[in-house]
C-alpha cells in the first residue's frame, strides 16, 4: 500500500478551480431560494438576480477551462485499498459534478432566455452585456419558461444530494484509510500530500477555450451593435430654422427613480432645427430628432435595459421625436407644449425655459415631465411603477447661434 506520506494530490490549478467552482455554487443554491420567496420590487431584488446570473455563468466558464484542464491532466489514482465499487461510485460522482455544473447555469440561461412577459437583460458584474441565448423563441411562453425553471431548481437539488455524497465518501476514506482521498485536493495537509505524478499542461488550451466560448458569446451584442449602427436623424424640413445648435455645448437629459434611488443620463446623438424670435413668441417652433439607442446612464444594466424592447425598443424604433409649438411668454421665462413621440406612442407636456440672448448667441435650459403610462414605457415589467418611478424629468441644455 502506498504511504500516506507519498499521496499525490490534483495539479494547484485543479485544486483552484475545484474550490472556486465548490464555494460559487454552495452560495448560489441558498440565494437562488431566497431571491424567489422575495416579494416583486423588493428593495435589493434585481441586484441579487444579476449577482446570481453572473456568478452562474462564470461557473459554466470555468467549468470549460476545468473539464479541458482534467481532460489534460488526468486525476491522481485512488487509493489501492479502494473497492473496485467504490472507485466507480467515485468515477461516477465526479463526472455527474461536471455534468451538473454545465446543465446548472445553462438551465439558467434557458430560464431567464425563454421569459415571455418580460426580459430583463443580463450584465455580468455589472460590466459585460451577457446576451439570451438565441432560438428561443418556440420556449418563449408559460410552459417552456416553467419547464426551465423546474429544470433549473430541481438540479439545484440534485446538486445538494451529490455534494453530500461527495463529501460523505471523502470523510469516510479519509478516516477509515491510511491513505485517504481528501488530502488530494488539500495541498500540504499535515505534509501528508506528495506533488502530482506528472508536471502540468495544457494550460493553453483548457482556459484558452473558456476564454474563447465567453469572448464569443460576450461579444455578439457588441457585433449586433455595431450592425444596426446609430439612428440617422433626418429633419422633416417644416421648421425654417433660424438658429444653430452648438451640440458639443448642448444637452438632452433625462432622470427619475429607481429603486428608491435617483437615476439619470443623457442622449448622445440628437439634432434640432430651431425657428425662435423673441418677437415673435407664439410663432416659434421647434423639433427634435433624438437617437434612443444613444442613451447612456453610466450603468450598464440600466443602459441594455432602455434599449430592449419593453423600453426605447431601439431595433424596432430607433428615434424619438419632439415638437414644441404653443410658445408664450410668461414672468419669468418661456412656455410651449412638448409633444415626445416614442415607439409611435405620443404624450404632451408642458415645457419651460429660460432664455438668455448675447450678441447673437442664445443659452435655453428648460425641463418637462412625462409618464412611462402614455408612452409605454416598461410597462410589461413594472406597470405599477414597483421599482421604476411613473414621472421622466427631461431636462435641456441649449447653446445656439443665430443665423444672420
Amino acid at each position: 500500500m502506498t504511504p500516506a506520506a507519498e499521496t499525490s494530490r490534483y495539479t494547484a490549478v485543479a485544486i483552484t478551480l475545484h474550490w472556486v467552482i465548490a464555494l460559487a455554487i454552495i452560495g448560489l443554491i441558498p440565494v437562488g431560494w431566497y431571491m424567489g420567496d422575495l416579494p416583486d420590487g423588493a428593495p435589493g431584488q434585481e441586484m441579487l438576480y444579476q449577482m446570481h446570473k453572473s456568478i452562474g455563468i462564470t461557473v459554466l466558464i470555468l467549468t470549460i477551462a476545468r473539464i479541458g484542464w482534467r481532460l489534460a491532466n488526468p486525476a491522481p489514482p485512488l487509493p489501492e485499498g479502494m473497492a473496485p465499487l467504490e472507485k466507480t461510485a467515485s468515477h461516477l460522482v465526479h463526472w455527474v459534478f461536471y455534468g451538473l455544473m454545465i446543465l446548472m447555469p445553462l438551465s439558467g440561461w434557458v430560464y431567464v432566455s425563454t421569459a415571455y412577459e418580460f426580459q430583463v437583460p443580463t450584465v455580468l458584474f455589472g460590466l459585460v452585456s451577457w446576451p439570451h441565448l438565441p432560438f428561443m423563441g418556440a420556449l418563449q411562453n408559460e410552459t417552456g419558461h416553467g419547464v426551465a425553471e423546474f429544470v433549473h431548481s430541481k438540479l439545484a437539488w440534485v446538486a445538494i444530494a451529490m455534494i453530500v455524497l461527495h463529501v460523505a465518501g471523502a470523510v469516510k476514506h479519509e478516516i477509515t484509510d491510511e491513505d485517504g482521498v481528501l488530502k488530494r485536493m488539500i495541498p500540504g495537509l499535515f505534509g501528508r500530500s506528495a506533488p502530482p505524478q506528472a508536471p502540468s499542461r495544457g494550460a493553453l488550451s483548457a482556459f484558452g477555450a473558456a476564454a474563447l466560448v465567453f469572448s464569443l458569446v460576450a461579444g455578439a451584442p457588441l457585433v449586433a451593435s455595431a450592425a444596426n449602427g446609430s439612428a440617422t436623424l433626418i429633419s422633416t424640413g417644416e421648421v425654417a430654422a433660424n438658429w444653430v445648435v452648438d451640440y458639443e455645448a448642448s444637452e438632452i437629459g433625462f432622470s427619475g427613480d429607481h429603486d428608491g434611488s435617483e437615476y439619470s443620463g443623457t442622449f448622445g446623438e440628437w439634432s434640432a432645427d430651431i425657428a425662435f424670435d423673441p418677437d415673435e413668441v407664439s410663432a416659434a417652433r421647434a423639433e427634435v430628432a433624438v437617437d434612443t439607442g444613444s442613451s447612456r446612464t453610466g450603468n450598464k444594466l440600466y443602459d441594455d435595459s432602455l434599449k430592449s424592447a419593453e423600453w426605447f425598443n431601439v431595433s424596432g424604433f430607433p428615434t424619438a421625436s419632439v415638437v414644441l409649438t404653443d410658445f408664450a411668454e410668461t414672468e419669468t421665462g418661456y412656455t410651449a407644449t412638448a409633444a415626445l413621440t416614442i415607439k409611435e406612442q405620443t404624450m404632451e407636456a408642458p415645457f419651460a425655459f429660460t432664455l438668455e440672448i448675447v450678441d447673437g448667441r442664445a443659452t435655453m435650459d428648460g425641463e418637462a415631465v412625462f409618464g412611462r403610462t402614455p408612452l409605454d414605457l416598461g410597462l410589461q415589467s413594472d406597470p405599477g411603477a414597483d421599482w421604476v418611478g411613473e414621472e421622466i424629468n427631461v431636462s435641456v441644455h441649449v447653446e445656439a447661434s443665430r443665423i444672420d
